[in-house]
């Protein structure tokens, strides 16, 4: 046993306990309280594991931290693809793609801004706004597959994770009030009715029926996917020489295993689309390890190091909200779209479909939800190259 702690970090069975459990109280949490889901599971899953770390109950760095980091992310992003059929987004739901897409362009142009104004004065800023534009265009399996590839320091993480769930329950509650601003109501289209019956709510969140087929064609058709994009991986980096500066930049983009696994994944379901549409259960079972991956990224953070850092990010976060938001409403106008329509796609960047789909079933948008919900996924395949592209570019103006 390590000297300090109660858990050594050997204790395997026992760290995989702790954080399997605590991941799934967050979850109940969160689904059954109105308080926990204002602060969110993943704030629960990550304060949670700062507490246990820094009172001494569990080490801040073991072996079980680093299996998740190199299997449980890995495999989270499949299983929360499947359901990104990219053909699909284009034939159903391509005028709410264009103002996504907006939508997107303006959290990368926030990220340049924040970034240029807080450079020097937060570390692994570069590598934060990476993560933030993975997350600010796909979701919480983009925050997790960049942070593990560009290893951000844990403690930064983990500011980050703070920082970022704390500004969105803010701009949540800013989206749901913005269409009863008068000023928006005067100038903006509005084409939907509010619908704000439990029937309405209750005909979108059923429970969904899984079967054993189901969790094993999704389990295995991703470590399948996962195993190949590594090898693959592995090949393109060590077959392709990086003589010059394009050479190099093609391995970093085409020999990424996080890219390749996010390609590769895009086009089998292109490809099978219609076997991936009816296989259900694996995006909650990627939900659920993404959540073991919040409370793993909370234990070696110290609050020390929050209180001192997540104030800034705050701020940084913050700006990227405010041009996302803001570009999404200007164009959003210009290009005659209706006031949902922007307020869906800035919300699906920023909190992913599922939050999107929340808001349009509270303020009864209810032919919206299907759509959002399509092109939200969007953001889950283009997350991680946006990210990417976002990290060269600040280390190249930094």
């Amino acid at each position: 046993m390590v000297l300090g702690t109660l858990v050594g970090k050997d204790d395997t069975w026992v760290l995989w306990a702790i954080i399997i459990v605590w991941a799934t109280i967050s979850i109940f949490l969160e689904q059954r309280y109105q308080w926990a889901s204002t602060i969110s599971g993943a704030i629960i899953a990550l304060v949670g594991a700062m507490l246990l770390s820094n009172f001494k109950v569990i080490p801040t760095s073991a072996p079980v931290y680093d299996t998740v980091w190199d299997y449980i992310v890995p495999l989270s992003i499949p299983l929360l693809l499947f359901s990104s059929n990219i053909l699909k987004i284009w034939k159903e739901s391509r005028r709410l793609l264009f103002i996504f897409l907006i939508a997107s362009i303006g959290t990368m142009i926030g990220t340049t801004v924040a970034f240029i104004i807080l450079n020097h004065s937060v570390p692994y800023l570069s590598k934060i706004g990476a993560m933030m534009t993975g997350s600010y265009i796909g979701g919480g399996v983009n925050f997790a597959a960049l942070s593990s590839k560009l290893k951000t320091p844990g403690e930064m993480v983990s500011s980050t994770v703070v920082a970022d769930n704390s500004v969105m329950a803010l701009y949540f509650l800013l989206l749901i009030a913005i269409p009863s601003i008068p000023f928006i109501k005067k100038h903006f289209k509005t084409h939907y009715h509010s619908d704000h019956t439990p029937a309405a709510q209750q005909s979108f969140w059923q429970p969904k029926k899984i079967q054993l087929l189901d969790i094993a064609f999704s389990i295995a058709a991703a470590i399948a996917i996962v195993a190949i994009s590594f090898k693959l991986s592995e090949l393109i980096q060590h077959v392709v020489p990086q003589s010059n500066l394009l050479l190099t930049i093609l391995v970093s983009f085409f020999g990424d295993f996080y890219l390749l696994l996010t390609t590769l994944t895009l086009v089998i379901v292109a490809i099978w689309g219609d076997f991936f549409e009816k296989l259900a259960g694996a995006s909650e079972i990627g939900t659920f390890l993404i959540y073991i991956f919040f409370v793993v990224i909370g234990t070696p953070a110290s609050f020390v190091t929050i209180v001192k850092t997540a104030p800034l990010l705050f701020i940084f976060v913050m700006i990227i909200l405010i041009f996302n938001l803001g570009l999404s409403l200007l164009l959003g106008k210009l290009l005659k779209f209706n006031i949902e329509e922007i307020l869906l796609a800035s919300n699906a960047t920023a909190g992913g479909p599922t939050t999107a789909a929340a808001l349009a079933i509270g303020k009864g948008w209810t032919d919206l939800v299907g759509p959002i919900l399509i092109v939200g996924t969007l953001g889950y395949v283009i997350g991680n190259y946006a990210g990417t592209l976002m990290y060269q570019w600040l280390s190249y103006i930094a």
